[in-house]
């Protein structure tokens, strides 16, 4: 009897060994199974997708609708600084006009500038209403932001970097650069000769040195 079991047990071992595949299919079957997810976890993944999706939905609106507000208020930008060159070729005509001496001091000359006057008030006028507002300059801090220094003027008075002169008017459009202002600023006299503070401090020192 114990020689039948034997046996059979042999068998068994034989088959295993020789349908290696049964017993892979087996265990993956178990794997499956045991990878098979619950109701409530099927539920908690869907959750987690939806709420993605709609998340990335959220954020593409609000992309649109930042992309839509900026297309509105600076539709026009570049339109705007073109504009500009309107009211910068009246003031070169304004100059223009003034510096011709045949013109000096005539009816002519007087009546053609008020009628110029007038159309470049109009033109700014349009610009403010567009929220296109010129940069004040004179008198400021040199703002690379907001300016663009091409010369310096010698200038005791002012601070070194004031903005003495505007040689090309400035605008923003809303809280945007549509051009910076071309400017002059001012720059400190050099004399030859003087000493600053602290070359006049180590000649006093030196003064006040007993000698040996």
């Amino acid at each position: 009897m114990m020689e039948k079991d034997q046996n059979i047990n042999s068998d068994e071992n034989n088959i295993k060994q020789e349908n290696p595949k049964n017993e892979e299919f087996k265990d993956d079957k178990n794997e499956k199974k045991e990878k098979v997810l619950t109701t409530e976890e099927k539920n908690i993944e869907l959750e987690d997708k939806l709420t993605r999706a709609f998340a990335e939905m959220e954020n593409q609106r609000r992309r649109f609708e930042k992309e839509k507000d900026e297309a509105f208020e600076y539709g026009g930008f570049s339109f705007a600084r073109e504009t500009l060159n309107l009211s910068d070729n009246l003031e070169r005509a304004k100059e223009s006009l003034k510096n011709d001496e045949s013109l000096k001091n005539s009816e002519s000359l007087k009546k053609t500038l008020e009628h110029l006057e007038i159309i470049h008030k109009d033109i700014l006028s349009i610009f403010k209403k567009n929220n296109i507002e010129p940069i004040n300059s004179i008198n400021k801090k040199l703002d690379p932001n907001y300016h663009q220094a091409m010369m310096e003027i010698e200038d005791d008075e002012k601070e070194s970097g004031t903005i003495v002169q505007e040689i090309q008017k400035g605008f923003l459009m809303k809280d945007r650069l549509l051009r910076p202002a071309l400017v002059g600023v001012s720059k400190k006299t050099f004399k030859k000769g003087t000493i600053n503070e602290n070359e006049k401090e180590i000649e006093e020192n030196k003064e006040k040195k007993p000698a040996k």
